[in-house]
């Protein structure tokens, strides 16, 4: 085991009601013709993708001791770890996916639509935020 910085991962664990609470606001109040909304759905998608991420590279730099090839690398890995149930994994990892289509392809993503990650996501995010702090301690022995 490597050391382990638990402020960050506690930090970031801490931002995903944030991520909740837009992605829950967004999915009860949709405007496909709202450009702002149709921004904030593709900014709160990006924040979830990178607090996921940001977290799991955290966990298995202190913990698995290996480097991450991918996204979706980071996400297999802590599955296999069994860091959070397989349903999380398989939102997780189309989560994931986005990335690419946010960060790179941004012009033809499809941003008039709800995407349905904005609904499925908080509670997903919400059971991987639970889960973490369990693997931590579950690691650490305590």
């Amino acid at each position: 085991m490597y050391y382990v910085n638990l402020q960050q991962i506690e930090e970031k664990l801490n931002f995903i009601p944030f991520i909740n609470d837009i992605l829950e606001q967004l999915a009860g109040s949709w405007d496909s013709s709202d450009f702002i909304k149709q921004c904030a759905q593709e900014r709160a998608l990006h924040l979830a993708i990178e607090t996921v991420t940001d977290v799991g590279s955290l966990l298995i730099d202190g913990f698995m001791m290996r480097d991450a090839s991918s996204y979706e690398d980071i996400i297999d890995v802590l599955a296999g770890e069994q860091v959070f149930t397989e349903n999380v994994a398989q939102t997780l990892s189309e989560l994931v996916k986005l990335r690419k289509p946010l960060v790179q392809d941004y012009v033809k993503f499809p941003r008039h639509e709800l995407h349905r990650l904005t609904v499925e996501l908080p509670g997903v995010l919400k059971a991987f935020a639970e889960s973490v702090p369990l693997f931590i301690k579950k690691e650490l022995g305590q």
